[in-house]
């Protein structure tokens, strides 16, 4: 059975995610013996996890966590991957994390045939969507959500100097956005130098070491910070020191991370903080630009789900269908040696004889294997346990 516990954007805040995370933890643990295969999915505003296991799961009491199984897990999965899950609707990250966690649970071992082939067809279904559909036009990413919010509070940011902490997968779709403003200057700071560098050379801007990053802060207008680190990046106390006091109150500062860089404390110095849930109405607005869309791509993944389901069920029968297919071959190759044996000298036809038992055992397995994935289809478990007893 599939099961999918989460917590999102849809039923928590930032706050709400982190604690969360530790709950899920505990829940993993006490089910250890019964997972089969799990994929954890953990994005900015989301913390999801993929398990088959062995037996039915008991029902989980927290508000902020939502359990689905079977086909409703297999449809949010899809709806995930078509981006109508996420914060702004249409946004493509989604689907390279998704491939990401494929592959890193499949180098852990812990991504089985099972979740292989759901979260491949989750895949397809996201590209699919978004080929077919114009939810992803223009699309807005939470990195360029940022980089409006710091606009709708700051006004131009053409002569402002903005730093951006991070230059992973966000940190890199905030400087992209900002670089379309022409600003006079995007300063990027990551603990890796190297992937600052990079990102830095390639929109114009310039990086520096993470151990100048407090000099970074005395002068910038706007701080967009983006890492994965596990703890605040700037805390209280750190952005005390490094911003003057009279320029506080001209700072904003953006935290789309999770868990949080930036601690909350920071408000009280007169700087203007937000994070990742100051951005839903930027998401709200983006949701009823797209809702024409978003239709189209339900519209599919209702189509691609019936497939998947139908496909999962095939997969429950294929041992069933093997061994039919084995103990028919094993018949044949036994009754066929006899009939040679008693036909004597047929000079080399032998392969006549060979091709028509062949032919009559595969026409007799069609007919098999199509009544089998009928009784699939229909959840008929008892013409599949009669299967079973009949071929032993």
């Amino acid at each position: 059975m599939i099961l999918n516990i989460r917590v999102d954007h849809k039923i928590a805040d930032i706050e709400g995610i982190e604690k969360a995370d530790k709950i899920l933890d505990e829940i993993l643990d006490e089910l250890k013996g019964n997972i089969k295969e799990h994929i954890p999915i953990k994005t900015c505003n989301r913390i999801e996890h993929y398990l088959i296991v062995k037996e039915p799961t008991p029902a989980i009491n927290h508000p902020n966590i939502i359990r689905e199984e079977g086909q409703n897990a297999l449809k949010h999965l899809l709806r995930l991957a078509a981006g109508l899950e996420s914060m702004i609707i249409g946004e493509d990250q989604i689907l390279g994390q998704i491939k990401e966690a494929r592959l890193a649970a499949l180098k852990r071992g812990s991504c089985g045939p099972i979740l292989d082939m759901i979260f491949n067809k989750a895949v397809h279904v996201g590209q699919m969507v978004r080929n077919r559909t114009q939810i992803n036009k223009g699309s807005i990413s939470i990195g360029s959500a940022a980089v409006e919010l710091a606009e709708s509070v700051q006004g131009d940011l053409k002569c402002k100097k903005v730093l951006v902490i991070g230059a992973g997968e966000m940190g890199a779709l905030v400087a992209r956005a900002l670089a379309e403003k022409q600003l006079r200057a995007i300063v990027v700071a990551n603990r890796t130098y190297d992937r600052a560098v990079k990102l830095a050379e390639e929109l114009g801007g310039y990086a520096i070491q993470f151990d100048k990053l407090d000099e970074a802060l005395s002068d910038a207008d706007v701080v967009i910070s983006a890492t994965a680190a596990p703890h605040y990046i700037l805390t209280h106390e750190r952005v005390k020191k490094a911003i003057p006091v009279e320029r506080r109150d001209t700072v904003t500062m953006i935290d789309i991370a999770n868990p949080r860089d930036i601690e909350e404390k920071v408000k009280e110095l007169g700087i203007k903080l937000f994070n990742i849930d100051d951005l839903r109405g930027i998401a709200e607005k983006n949701r009823r630009k797209r809702e024409k869309e978003a239709q189209k791509a339900e519209q599919i993944i209702e189509e691609e789900l019936e497939l998947l389901v139908n496909s999962l069920k095939y997969k429950k029968i294929e041992p069933l269908i093997s061994k039919i297919r084995k103990k028919m071959e094993e018949i044949r190759v036994r009754e066929t040696k006899k009939a040679i044996k008693k036909l004597g000298k047929i000079e080399g036809e032998e392969k006549i004889i060979e091709d028509l038992t062949r032919s009559i055992v595969n026409k007799i397995f069609h007919d098999i294997v199509s009544r089998l994935r009928e009784a699939a289809e229909k959840d008929d478990e008892e013409l599949i346990k009669a299967c079973e007893k009949l071929f032993n």
